[in-house]
């Protein structure tokens, strides 16, 4: 069985067992969490699909770590105007992994 679920403005496809990382969300490690924005339920061949999210169903995952993602670095430059510009940025990312998908 499988479920594509939305957080942190991103979809993900999910099955149990999986350990995935999402936007970080303000949860303690070693909780549970509950993901209620389920937009398909899969298993074999039967799929739900919901408009927008499936009823009835979620997907509840546990908090391993709270973590930050690796260095991305912005390079601005123009040229021929003596004008560079260097950033970086790591972004906040929490790992949970998935402990059951009811639907």
């Amino acid at each position: 069985m499988y479920a594509v679920i939305a957080t942190g403005g991103k979809q993900y496809r999910v099955a149990q067992g999986d350990i995935i990382q999402v936007e970080k969300l303000d949860v303690a490690e070693g909780s549970s969490v509950d993901f209620e924005n389920v937009l398909m339920v899969g298993s074999g061949e039967s799929v739900k699909i919901g408009a927008p999210y499936v009823d009835g169903s979620k997907v509840t995952a546990v908090v391993k770590s709270q973590m930050r993602g690796e260095k991305i670095e912005i390079m601005k430059f123009r040229r021929r105007k003596h004008h560079q510009k260097r950033t970086g940025h790591r972004q906040y990312l929490t790992k949970i992994e998935i402990t059951g998908i009811t639907a």
